[in-house]
């Protein structure tokens, strides 16, 4: 028997030993567990001639397979792991620092890998199977995760996490690594205080959800604030009177279906000053306008778009898709309710950052009209990193909530 066959054989051994001896009737701790383990290693590393290197790594191997998320759960606790992307039982592949590597390990059969699905939708009251084979969750430290199953999914079950920092990145953090000037972050700090309603728009993967994260430090501790989510990832932090809302799938038990636009409505009842939308992705974004032309100032919501003016596009069209109204109605609830649309990419050297900064002027000749205060101007690469500043190059037009607020003077 070679080396590896003796590895394979004592991890199942010890695996099959330690799930017949887990007590069902009671919560098993995890110590427990993997003192259970750890006394098998000891037993069965011997009997299998196991070096002590091998040995440490079965006893975390198995407990991971057991307790965790099997062999993903090492990339899930690694801090410089930005994406899992598992395609399958045998391709798994990591992004770490802006770039994608395959990883060298893979699940050993599809059941275990069905196993682990099964267990991330359950902490998290969610359903995943052939009827409903596409699935949001999230993990315990915060991670957002998409699952997808056959029929969908043609090359096997499909899981992708996105890991966020543990400790959620500053607006402070983003400065130091490029992603916008000083400046223009002490402008948005006004904005926010002020009750700006602010739009952060971009593609896949440009940081929408850590710009909103870190925007939200600048919100007065004496407000109530209400997110509304899809999947719960945002992190924020320091706010007291803090209402967290996250949707519900509908399950086979007959619990119905609880939209972002049936919290939106439920959150209007719970007193907000400011609502934090995660993203809008479709209908839901006439009654987000509804609310932030009815008094709910300093809101803040993200979604995906290639531009500014892209994203006010895309706006009018997810309006459209949950009411028919004239375009023009829509448009003019657009630029009253929009104060400033923040846009962040990602560059060819895989750095996010800030492109522009825009305001919301007005509904003029049935066009929403627009101006820019901040733009990104590149100036040339460096060592493969793309240079360039977040130049001011106008200001902004409608001043009412900085007088309001006194952080301006007439």
């Amino acid at each position: 028997m070679s080396e590896l066959d003796r590895y394979e054989a004592c991890r199942e051994q010890i695996s099959s030993t330690v799930r017949q001896k887990i007590d069902l009737s009671r919560e098993v701790e995890d110590s427990e567990i993997q003192d259970m383990i750890d006394t098998l290693v000891v037993q069965m590393g011997r009997k299998y001639a196991l070096s002590l290197a091998q040995r440490q790594e079965l006893g975390k191997s198995v407990f991971y397979e057991i307790r965790k998320l099997d062999v993903i759960q090492e990339l899930v606790d690694s801090d410089d792991v930005t994406e899992i992307m598992v395609n399958g039982t045998d391709n798994i592949f990591v992004e770490k620092a802006g770039r994608i590597y395959e990883w060298d390990k893979h699940f050993e059969t599809q059941e275990k890998l069905e196993n682990v699905i099964q267990q991330i939708v359950a902490k998290c009251n969610r359903v995943v199977n052939e009827a409903l084979p596409i699935a949001d969750a999230r993990l315990e430290n915060g991670s957002r995760v998409n699952i997808v199953l056959a029929p969908v999914a043609l090359n096997g079950p499909i899981i992708t996490i996105r890991r966020f920092p543990e400790h959620p990145i500053s607006m402070k953090d983003l400065i130091h690594f490029g992603s916008l000037s000083e400046e223009a972050a002490a402008e948005l700090e006004k904005l926010v205080i002020a009750g700006y309603n602010i739009f952060i728009s971009g593609g896949t993967g440009s940081g929408k959800t850590t710009f909103l994260n870190a925007l939200s430090h600048y919100i007065p501790r004496t407000e109530r604030v209400i997110t509304i989510e899809d999947s719960a990832e945002l992190q924020l932090q320091d706010i007291p009177n803090l209402v967290r809302l996250e949707t519900r799938n509908a399950n086979m038990d007959g619990a119905r279906e609880i939209t972002i636009r049936d919290l939106l409505k439920s959150s209007l009842r719970m007193r907000p000053d400011r609502l934090i939308i995660g993203e809008v992705r479709g209908s839901e974004a006439i009654d987000m306008l509804q609310a932030l032309n009815t008094g709910h100032d300093g809101s803040l919501s993200t979604g995906h778009a290639n531009s500014s003016k892209d994203m006010l596009t895309r706006l009018e069209t997810m309006v459209l898709m949950g009411m028919e109204l004239p375009l023009a109605a829509v448009r003019r609830q657009i630029a009253s309710g929009v104060d400033i649309i923040v846009h962040l990419s990602r560059l060819r050297d895989k750095s996010r950052r800030v492109l522009e900064i825009v305001e919301v002027i007005d509904f003029e000749n049935d066009e929403i009209v627009t101006a820019p205060i901040y733009q990104f101007q590149e100036s040339g690469e460096e060592k493969g990193r793309v240079t360039g500043d977040l130049v001011k190059v106008g200001k902004i037009t409608h001043t009412l909530k900085l007088q309001a607020s006194g952080l301006i003077q007439d």
